[in-house]
């Protein structure tokens, strides 16, 4: 399984971060223990909504759509 997830900081609940993995808990315990450059000052984060595949492309692309402008304001509407 591929995920694609949405995290909101708990400390600063107007920072967000979209992101891709196949291993969706491992890779919320990185982004809380600072492993990653882009998220690592906004510690403590939560998972907000993820959305599993079966297919590593579509996951991707749906990560990619959700980055995009549309995307952006469909997740803001949806999710955030």
């Amino acid at each position: 399984m591929y995920c694609v997830y949405l995290i909101r900081s708990k400390t600063n609940p107007e920072k967000t971060y979209i992101g891709f993995t196949s291993d969706l808990e491992q890779r919320l315990q990185s982004h809380n223990h600072g492993n990653s450059f882009h998220t690592a000052d906004f510690r403590p984060w939560h998972l907000v909504a993820y959305f599993a595949f079966d297919s590593k492309v579509k996951a991707i692309e749906f990560e990619t759509y959700l980055k995009s402008g549309s995307g952006n304001a469909f997740a803001k509407k949806r999710f955030w």
